[in-house]
C-alpha cells in the first residue's frame, strides 16, 4: 500500500463520521422545532370552554343535553374529573336561564332547576350588593352556571324594574315571589280549621249576644272579653270541635275547628263589641275569635330539616278523610323538634293490615291467619309553613297517592 493510499483512507472515514454526525444534529433540530411549534387551531380550541350545545360524542354516550352543557363548561382537559355534588342536584332538562313570572313561587322555580327543590340553598348564589338578596322578583332573569370544579350555581343575571330607584308609576310595584302558592294557605291562615291547644285556650271567646240572643248570625252584635283589638280589626269566629291527640303520648295538642263567621270590632274596650259578617253557620257562646292578620312569612327558602324527623300526620284541615295536593295538614313535630318554616318532609302512606291466609304447606289456608302490616310506601311531599312548640302546619306540595291521618313524615 502506498503512502497516498494510507492518507486517503483515514480522510474518507473521517468524512463519513462528520456526515452522519451532521445528519443526526439536523434530525434533532427538526424534532425540537416540531415540538415547539404552535398547536393547531382545533387543539387550541379544545383547551377553551366548549359551547353549551351537546356534541356528537355526548349523544353517542347517551348523555343528556344539559349534562353535555355542564361538561362543556368544565375544562375539557380534565375529562376524568367527577362533578361536585351540587352539579348532581340539577335536573337533566334544567334550562341555562329562566325569567321569573308573575304567580311563580320559589318552590316552582326550584323544581325547574333541581331534582329535589329543597336543595335550592345549595346552588343559590346571593348578591351581597343587593338589599334583601334572597328575594326574587317577577322579571328577574335567573342563570345557571357550572364552574370548572363542577359546582352548580344559580344567580340573578338581570334584575327587573322592581329593584330600580323609585320613580313615578301608574301601577303598584310587584313584590317578591312567595315560597308557596299563597292562595293554597291564605284561607287556612285567616280561617283555620285546626287549632293548636294554645290557640284554642288563649283565644278570646264570645261572652254574650246583644239583645239576649241565644245564637247569632250575620248582622248580629257580640260581646267579647279581653279582645284587646283596635277598631275595625277582623277575626275569624271558630267553633271548637273534636280534640286532636298525639298518638305517641296520647296528649291533647290541638282541636278540630269549624269556621262560623267573621267578626269586625266596632267598639273596643274591656268588653269589646263586634258585629258578625259573612256567616257560615250559627255562632254560639264560647266560640273562639282568631285573628285574621297572619304573621306567617311566605318568603322562606325550602330546605331539608336540620334534625332527624320521624313523626306522623295527626290532623287534616277541612275535616277531610283523604289528603291530596295543596291540602293543609297538622304533624306532631314542631319547633322543639327542630322544624322551621320551609322545612320539607317526605310522606309515607301507612301500610295496610292483611291476613296471612297461607300456611306452611301450599294447600293449607287459614282465613283467620295472623295479621301482617305491609311496609310504608312513599305517597308525597309537604313543606312546613307554620310551627308551634309541639305541632306544625304543612302544605302538601306533591302527591303520588292518597294520604291520611297516621301516615309517616320524615326527612326526605
Amino acid at each position: 500500500m502506498s503512502f497516498n493510499q494510507q492518507l486517503t483512507e483515514p480522510r474518507v472515514a473521517l468524512n463519513l463520521r462528520l456526515f452522519f454526525l451532521m445528519a443526526f444534529v439536523a434530525a434533532a433540530l427538526l424534532v425540537a422545532g416540531c415540538k415547539s411549534a404552535p398547536a393547531p387551531v382545533s387543539e387550541a380550541r379544545e383547551a377553551a370552554p366548549a359551547p353549551a350545545a351537546p356534541s356528537a360524542d355526548a349523544s353517542a354516550n347517551d348523555v343528556t343535553a344539559t349534562e353535555a352543557a355542564i361538561a362543556g363548561l368544565n375544562d375539557a382537559a380534565s375529562t376524568d374529573t367527577q362533578a361536585a355534588p351540587t352539579a348532581q342536584l340539577l335536573r337533566p332538562d334544567a334550562p341555562m336561564s329562566y325569567t321569573v313570572k308573575r304567580g311563580d313561587t320559589l318552590w316552582d322555580i326550584s323544581a325547574v332547576f333541581l331534582k329535589d327543590p329543597w336543595f335550592w340553598p345549595e346552588i343559590w348564589q346571593i348578591n351581597p350588593q343587593v338589599e334583601n338578596p334572597h328575594l326574587i322578583y317577577p322579571g328577574d332573569v335567573l342563570s345557571l352556571a357550572v364552574g370548572a370544579g363542577g359546582d352548580a350555581r344559580v344567580f340573578i343575571s338581570q334584575y327587573s324594574g322592581a329593584r330600580l330607584q323609585p320613580r313615578l308609576r301608574s301601577e303598584a310595584i310587584e313584590g317578591p315571589i312567595d315560597t308557596l302558592p299563597f292562595a293554597a294557605i291564605s284561607a287556612f291562615l285567616s280561617k283555620p280549621t285546626v287549632l293548636t291547644k294554645d290557640q284554642a285556650l288563649k283565644a278570646p271567646h264570645i261572652l254574650a249576644f246583644r239583645d239576649h240572643h241565644m245564637i247569632g248570625g250575620a248582622g248580629h252584635e257580640i260581646y267579647v272579653k279581653d279582645l284587646n283589638a283596635p277598631l275595625n280589626q277582623r277575626f275569624a269566629v271558630m267553633h271548637v270541635a273534636d280534640e286532636i291527640r298525639d298518638p305517641e303520648d296520647n296528649k291533647i295538642v290541638g282541636y278540630q275547628a269549624a269556621y262560623v263567621a267573621t267578626a269586625v270590632v266596632n267598639a273596643p274596650g274591656d268588653v269589646s263589641k263586634a258585629v258578625l259578617t259573612e256567616g257560615a253557620r250559627e255562632a254560639l257562646e264560647g266560640d273562639r275569635l282568631i285573628s285574621q292578620e297572619g304573621d306567617t312569612p311566605l318568603t322562606f327558602q325550602p330546605h331539608a330539616p336540620t334534625t332527624e324527623i320521624n313523626g306522623q300526620i295527626i290532623g287534616i284541615a277541612d275535616e277531610a278523610t283523604q289528603i291530596g295536593q295543596y291540602q293543609v295538614v297538622v304533624v306532631n313535630r314542631g319547633a322543639k323538634h327542630g322544624l322551621s318554616p320551609g322545612a320539607v318532609l317526605a310522606v309515607d302512606q301507612k301500610g295496610a293490615l292483611v291476613h296471612d291466609k297461607h300456611g306452611r304447606e301450599p294447600w293449607e289456608k287459614d282465613p283467620y291467619g295472623k295479621m301482617v302490616r305491609l311496609p310504608y310506601e312513599r305517597a308525597g311531599t309537604m313543606i312546613i309553613f307554620k310551627t308551634f312548640d309541639r305541632v306544625s302546619y304543612g302544605l302538601v306540595i306533591g302527591a303520588r297517592g292518597p294520604m291520611q291521618v297516621a301516615d309517616r313524615v320524615y326527612n326526605p
